[in-house]
């Protein structure tokens, strides 16, 4: 019976951690691969000389660090770009009053909206599960010419360190865009005149 209870909570921990804070966009389901768009939002960034995944606890707690001493309330998702290492807390909705500023480490940042190539994982936040479905991505745009990338591929983390990894939810995002037709692609694909019998 303990055995089973202990299933159960551990399988609502992803679940009350998401409904714990304001989510600032929709997952996308793991093992799916979507275009969807990103909202404006405000930031809080920390950057590290090192790549992300040999300092992103160190980043974490400085962003920690910043929100606890301004009395920011904690949201999802959290976003990780890879090299450099840089780690993206965002401001919620009950936050946006505030004039918050940088330092100690954090800048605080006006991001634009974005589109984005994403793809829903499920485990723990490791590199190689990070590398295995980058290349998944990449794959896409390859069977997709139409768009192109636009930026890195960058880490989205929804739970705390504390959800066991099995449990953990997290994506990659590509910015992307649409591929302008170049003169000769028009110029392939424009029907043909045809050819005037005027004698």
């Amino acid at each position: 019976m303990k055995k089973l209870l202990g299933y159960i909570l551990l399988a609502a921990l992803p679940t009350l951690t998401a409904k714990a804070y304001e989510t600032m966009y929709e997952r996308t389901p793991v093992g799916t691969i979507e275009i969807k768009k990103i909202p404006r939002r405000t930031a809080l960034e920390a950057t590290s000389q090192n790549a992300y995944f040999e300092g992103g606890n160190n980043l974490f707690r400085t962003l920690f660090r910043y929100i606890s001493s301004n009395d920011v309330a904690m949201t999802v998702p959290v976003e990780a770009e890879i090299k450099p290492g840089k780690m993206r807390f965002f401001v919620g909705s009950k936050d946006m009053k505030k004039k918050l500023p940088s330092g100690d480490g954090v800048a605080v940042k006006e991001m634009e909206p974005l589109t984005v190539l994403a793809i829903g994982i499920r485990g723990s936040y490791t590199e190689k599960r990070f590398n295995q479905n980058e290349e998944k991505l990449k794959a896409w745009l390859v069977e997709n010419p139409g768009f192109e990338a636009t930026s890195a591929p960058y880490g989205v983390y929804w739970n705390s360190p504390f959800v066991p990894g099995f449990f953990k939810r997290s994506e990659i995002h590509i910015e992307i865009r649409r591929k302008e037709k170049t003169i000769e692609d028009k110029e392939r694909h424009s029907p043909t005149k045809p050819e005037s019998n005027d004698s």
